[in-house]
């Protein structure tokens, strides 16, 4: 027994949807599915516990502080003592985190705020990053963008960065703005301007990689032309270079892999190797788990591992 039974208080109203009281009949839903994305803190405490009545509210500040990266379930385990016994919860308060349905950390008896503090942030790193309220905005701003309309994407990825000016995916969509609508030496300015704690971000990098795409589509032939001249002499390199360029420029990405690809293969040393550098530029320009970078991928290997 973990103490004296005593009269059940009503139970406090949690401060925010990031904190609930639980039981052992919600703890799977409250506790171990939620875990597979938020890591959740369970705090056993009990209505007779002193040092809980200082625990727990230091807990759910800091939880509160973690702004949604962790998450907090408290237990009554006066209320839910076959729980405690399951979990040997020997005395309280006692502490346990949880995180992809385990247990990672925990701890028992009263902490200083500065060790609950430390205990919040390690936890909080195992998760997602929070919301931060942006992220609707983002993906509004991607959606507009992907449907052509460059000025109001470019506004809303303006106005993000009037309110976190170091959110790379709002800098770099800015300038993905900007090379859509084919102002490329402006991006290139955004590019080589980018404030320091961006200029090494992988989206603002993966931007480097399409505007030198952009450049080269813009100098590229018809497409119709290209593939006559490439009819003509199916064996011209530079034609199945220029016209991997020219299916890029007319966002044809899938057709101008395989065009390059048919290239590395017909002739993997041409012109230093320039087939093979594209298809790491067009890799680099996309997201590392674009189904198309992911199969141009395995092709390029099974080719040079032939």
């Amino acid at each position: 027994m973990l103490g004296m039974s005593a009269p059940k208080p009503a139970a406090a109203a949690a401060p925010t949807d990031l904190i609930k009281d639980g039981s052992e009949m919600t703890f799977m839903d409250d506790v171990i599915t939620p875990s597979d994305v938020t890591p959740i803190i369970v705090d056993f405490w009990a209505p007779w516990c002193g040092p809980c009545k200082t625990l727990g509210p230091a807990l759910e500040a800091a939880v509160t502080a973690a702004k949604g990266a962790v998450k907090m379930v408290k237990i009554n385990v006066d209320e839910n003592q076959a729980l405690a016994g399951q979990l040997r919860i020997q005395s309280i308060p006692t502490v346990y985190a949880f995180f992809k349905g385990q247990p990672v950390d925990g701890f028992q008896g009263n902490i200083a705020a500065s060790d609950i503090k430390r205990f919040v942030e390690k936890l909080a790193a195992m998760g997602p990053a929070p919301d931060n309220g942006l992220a609707d905005a983002i993906e509004a701003a991607e959606a507009m963008l992907a449907e052509g309309a460059h000025t109001d994407a470019l506004e809303t990825f303006t106005a993000i960065l009037e309110e976190e000016p170091e959110n790379a995916v709002a800098y770099a969509g800015m300038i993905r703005c900007h090379l859509a609508a084919g102002n490329l030496d402006l991006a290139e300015t955004l590019i080589t301007t980018a404030p320091d704690a961006l200029m090494k971000s992988k989206e603002v990098e993966a931007t480097r990689a399409q505007l030198a795409l952009a450049r080269q589509a813009a100098a590229a032939g018809p497409v119709d032309d290209l593939r006559a001249a490439l009819a003509a002499d199916p064996s011209n390199r530079q034609v199945m270079f220029d016209l991997a360029a020219a299916l890029l420029a007319t966002h044809r990405t899938e057709e101008a892999i395989s065009a390059l690809l048919d290239l590395f293969k017909l002739d993997r040393d041409w012109n230093d190797d320039a087939a093979r550098k594209q298809l790491f530029t067009i890799f680099e320009a996309l997201s590392p788990k674009d189904p198309l970078v992911l199969a141009g991928r395995r092709r390029l290997s099974s080719m040079i591992f032939a």
